[in-house]
């Protein structure tokens, strides 16, 4: 869960109810046992003393062998140290070490090199940063620098800690741009560091500690899991940050006792809003992979199943029988259990990675470089709240103005998934962009699970597929294949096995007994050369086993009369169209997303929603256009108020003003003024290639197609073909223009074309040409 209160002020030198590392430690107690086999006597220390300090020289060894770093603990390998081993290393739950008392889960902080002299001076307490004292007066924490005062240091001095955050003089000083010059400490004293501040600096390590056991040479070790700070992540600090927020990492190591310093105390949100007190308070919020660089929040980790490379350490040591008794169990190993532990399986290779439907595991997480940026203790304006409603990405709560549709396929499939061999059916579903073909079938589908949880219809499959997602249409048949059984194959291989089950009946998965709605989007994308896929699709529902449905949902609407008769046929008849949206449907579509926020006049909408609907009735563009005037009038807002004071609650609606102004941002766009500016051969060859799209529904078209249409413009409205060598030209400078993307290599005729921008930001710069009057006629 996100945080959903900043931290209190805190006061330096304590830490609420947390307990402090003891100053001193009594001698631990001492048992005998025998063994039974060897009749040997050995002694076993439950609490191991504190080594005297002759004792801690002995054990020393030369200086560059005891430098701590993470890359060197990491490969520390002690396993196979024991194979060799015949005695027996010995675990603790709890130790006593140079006079400090360390038990398996403490948070620590670790030694970073040792030739640091500063590392030697434990302060726990930071000194005032204008008097340079700490002693026993009240401090308060500056929540930006985390610099300490003494209230009475302050100017004015203070007589009681504020409630909530604190912002020192300094740094309120450094924010207005002015020049800030901190108070420099007396002569002859030199400004000693905290340990909190020599880890935020990576002077230090933080670690959390997962076991502590004795080697037969006498020398205490720990596995630990290292914290890190957000500059050492590739991301680095982001503005969302905390000054004391740190990661955990999936990154573990094996460490001497002795690079242990003292405890700190690292808190999740909820802990943390809590703790006011103390300077070796930590948040930690999220978990960091070093491997794949990505983020993900503890409280997701600990619902789930958690795989890393430590999970071994749950296994050497076992806890006391008595999980309230304070006394230390030990754990032997041997030989033969040590082998036993390396020849134990990894979980993680337990399940193929493909058979985890619907989580997200390990290679899917590439590529997620930062924390997903949320808003702490912020809460939303009606402006906020209107642009997030807004977003093309926010599926909404119902979808207005296409019941009438959604009733002839809500009727489609309850009739297709209750015959039971769902024979030939198929629904062909067509409209321009942006009309909600697509969000009508998926809430459709949703409404239709709730009835099968109710147990009013028969339970089924649903796989779902975007044409524009396939890197070629032949791997459709893996990602049905896939979604079916869960196992990933080649798409030779899951055409054959398909095959078999849709058209023998044999069974590849546990739910092949349920009928399978299959959603293709984009379907035009899926022609090929000889159109064996759309032919294979289309044809396995017509198999008397195959309780097969198709969807498919495209923009052109005559694509079954050009596809060859033998698909054609199979698709049926079966077609349903979406026309265009007109202003009132679009006035409806905004005001049910922005139902409940006062944000917008009712003249705004209406403007936008007739702006659009007038060009081509897209919902998508007048989501974006009133996203946008949302934009700008929060951008308005936020600065007069940064001006003044105060600024009256009217002005905080969207007006028409910034609706204009959106439209003139949208439709008035650099490549939009490049078109209307352009030549009037490059004007006629743009149209061409958008009466192209409207005639084939694809997205994209070849060099000596589009040169047939010029051609045939031309002709029909008076204009002398340029010929080939000129359209080419043409077509280079709009491809230089980014205007067209065109196909790379040296086969001009069959060389691909497509347009970068929307077919309707063409139309809005074109159809008012006074040089080229026809053009309208086309776009």
């Amino acid at each position: 869960m996100p945080l959903k209160t900043l931290p209190k002020t805190r006061r330096k030198g304590e830490i609420g109810e947390i307990p402090k590392t003891p100053k001193s430690a009594g001698k631990g107690k001492k048992s005998k046992r025998k063994e039974e086999g060897n009749l040997t006597e050995v002694e076993v220390a439950f609490s191991p003393e504190t080594p005297g300090q002759s004792e801690t020289k002995k054990r020393k060894r030369d200086e560059e062998s005891k430098v701590v770093t993470r890359s060197r603990a990491s490969k520390n390998v002690n396993f196979e140290k024991n194979k060799a081993v015949s005695k027996r290393r010995v675990y603790y739950k709890k130790v006593v070490y140079d006079g400090g008392e360390f038990e398996v889960g403490d948070n620590v902080y670790v030694r970073r090199r040792e030739d640091a002299s500063s590392d030697d001076e434990l302060v726990e307490v930071d000194e005032c940063r204008v008097c340079f004292k700490s002693g026993k007066s009240v401090m308060i924490e500056c929540d930006d620098c985390l610099g300490g005062f003494h209230l009475k240091c302050l100017k004015p001095p203070l007589k009681e800690v504020p409630e909530g955050d604190w912002i020192c003089g300094f740094c309120d000083a450094r924010k207005l741009g002015r020049e800030v010059k901190l108070p420099t400490p007396p002569e002859g004293k030199k400004r000693v560091r905290t340990l909190r501040e020599k880890l935020l600096s990576s002077d230090l390590w933080a670690a959390h500690i997962e076991s502590i056991w004795k080697e037969v040479d006498g020398i205490y070790w720990c596995r630990v899991r290292w914290y890190i700070i957000p500059e050492e992540t590739v991301a680095g600090r982001q503005p969302h940050n905390l000054r004391r927020e740190i990661y955990r990492t999936n990154d573990f190591a094996d460490i001497e006792m002795e690079s242990i310093l003292r405890h700190c105390f690292v808190m999740n949100p909820k802990e943390y809003a809590k703790a006011n007190e103390g300077d070796d308070v930590y948040l930690c919020e999220y978990e960091y992979d070093i491997h794949w660089h990505s983020f993900k929040r503890l409280a997701e980790i600990d619902n789930g199943e958690e795989d890393d490379d430590g999970a071994e350490s749950d296994e050497d040591w076992k806890l006391s029988k008595d999980p309230d008794s304070d006394t230390e169990e030990e754990m032997d190993y041997d030989e033969e259990s040590i082998k036993n532990i390396l020849a134990k399986p990894s979980r993680a290779h337990e399940l193929a990675a493909n058979s985890q439907k619907g989580q997200f595991f390990g290679l899917q997480k590439i590529g997620v470089k930062k924390i997903p940026e949320h808003v702490r203790c912020h809460k939303q304006t009606d402006l906020e709240r209107a642009k997030a409603a807004l977003l093309l990405a926010s599926l909404p709560k119902s979808l207005p103005c296409r019941d009438k549709e959604m009733l002839e396929i809500t009727a489609f499939i309850k009739d297709a998934i209750s015959d039971d061999k769902c024979l030939g059916r198929c629904l062909y579903i067509n409209g321009v962009p942006g009309t909600g073909k697509t969000m009508s079938v998926l809430a459709v589908m949703r409404n239709l699970r709730t009835e099968v949880d109710a147990g009013s219809i028969r339970p089924y499959s649903f796989v779902e597929i975007n044409g524009l997602k396939l890197a070629s249409p032949e791997n459709i048949y893996r990602v049905i294949y896939e979604a079916l059984s869960g196992h990933r194959v080649s798409w030779k291989k899951a055409l054959h096995l398909l095959n078999e089950r849709f058209s023998e009946g044999k069974k590849i998965g546990k739910e092949d007994d349920k009928p399978c709605i299959l959603l293709i989007d984009e379907l035009d994308l899926l022609l090929t050369r000889n159109q064996s896929v759309l032919y294979n699709i289309l044809d396995w529902p017509t198999k008397p086993h195959s309780k097969l449905v198709v969807i498919g949902i495209a923009n052109t609407m005559d694509l079954p009369e050009k596809l060859l008769p033998r698909i054609s046929s199979r698709m049926g008849i079966e077609r349903l169209c979406f026309g265009p949206y007109n202003y009132q449907q679009l006035q409806e579509i905004v005001s049910s997303r922005l139902k409940g926020i006062n944000a917008f006049k009712e003249q705004a909408i209406e403007y936008a929603s007739r702006k659009v609907a007038a060009i081509s009735g897209d919902a998508r563009r007048a989501l974006e256009i009133c996203r946008r005037a949302a934009e700008i009038t929060d951008y308005r807002l936020k600065k007069l108020i940064s001006n003044s004071n105060n600024a009256s609650q009217g002005k905080s609606l969207v007006g028409m003003a910034e609706v204009e102004a959106a439209i003139q941002e949208m439709f008035q766009a650099p490549h939009i003024q490049v078109m209307k500016t352009s030549s009037r051969l490059s004007k006629i060859f743009l149209t061409a290639m958008v009466y192209e799209l409207y005639k084939t529904g694809m997205g994209e078209t070849t060099f000596e197609k589009l040169a047939m249409t010029v051609s045939c413009l031309c002709t029909s409205n008076g204009e002398a073909f340029p010929g080939h060598d000129m359209l080419l030209k043409i077509g280079c400078k709009l491809g230089e223009c980014r205007i067209v993307l065109c196909e790379s290599g040296a086969k001009h005729r069959l060389q691909k074309l497509q347009l970068n921008f929307p077919s309707d930001d063409v139309a809005f710069a074109l159809k008012d040409s006074k040089e080229l009057p026809w053009l309208a006629k086309y776009l």
